[in-house]
């Protein structure tokens, strides 16, 4: 070691050369504590100065990046926000609904999918938005053909959110799901398909919320409530859903400075 960087980082242990045997081995294991001191120090001579870790970036994951706004929603449409009354009785049958999911959850879990049934891996972004919203409400297809009006097709129309799918949803992939929902729904229009997800991702949704989820659902009530500013025709079952998502965020997840507050 160098005699400036000795004075920064003196040994601890200060060790002069050690008086050994003429047939000492360094690639033996040593038998005497002189022996370990001096393999000790070979070995730290023989060291690099600066070391590079070797890192396949093939094997890192994406971070999330969390971005908390302090902003909060904008308002309903005159005439459509809910009275404190209708929020705080959402509120309560979602808590009912959280607590018999957990109560009956391994039940659930344990019964067998149909066949038609294939859950994607949690990473699979777009297969997650086909399996919930079905490639007719992924694609944009409006249009229906006779022969499928004779039976459905889950594929097409999406699986919904069965207790025995999202019982086996642990919490990494119940916010993944929730993300890729919400970033699909950041640039498309409002369907049932996604309302019944988006429940259902809300009442598997642990407590208390881990910083992402934190932030999912935050951008998620503000991006309601800019459907619903922005709705021409005030469709009452499609503003009644943006106002209880809305309402689920702000008053049973906390985040009351997004809740819609009654005139």
């Amino acid at each position: 070691m160098e005699p400036g960087l000795e004075e920064l980082m003196p040994r601890l242990l200060p060790v002069g050369d050690c008086d050994l045997a003429e047939d000492f081995d360094p690639t033996v294991a040593p038998r005497t504590p002189q022996e370990y001191l001096k393999r000790v120090q070979i070995e730290a001579a023989r060291c690099p100065d600066v070391v590079v870790a070797q890192i396949d970036p093939r094997k890192l994951k994406k971070k999330p990046t969390v971005n908390i706004s302090i902003s909060g929603c904008q308002p309903a449409p005159e005439g459509y926000s809910p009275t404190l009354k209708w929020q705080q009785q959402q509120v309560a049958n979602f808590s009912a609904v959280r607590q018999s999911l957990n109560k009956h959850r391994n039940h659930w879990r344990s019964q067998h999918l149909d066949s038609n049934v294939t859950m994607p891996k949690s990473e699979d972004e777009e297969g997650w938005k086909k399996f919930c919203l079905g490639e007719r409400v992924y694609s944009e297809i409006h249009a229906l053909s006779d022969n499928e009006n004779l039976g459905i097709d889950y594929m097409k129309v999406g699986f919904p959110p069965l207790l025995s799918i999202v019982s086996r949803m642990n919490q990494a992939t119940v916010t993944s799901v929730l993300e890729y929902l919400i970033s699909w729904f950041g640039e498309k229009k409002f369907t049932p398909e996604l309302g019944r997800w988006l429940y259902a991702l809300l009442a598997c949704l642990e407590k208390p919320l881990l910083p992402e989820a934190h932030s999912l659902i935050r951008q998620l009530a503000r991006r309601c409530s800019e459907v619903r500013a922005l709705e021409e025709s005030k469709n009452e079952e499609q503003i009644s859903a943006l106002n209880l998502i809305i309402c689920l965020v702000s008053r049973y997840f906390d985040q009351r400075d997004l809740a819609d507050e009654p005139s």
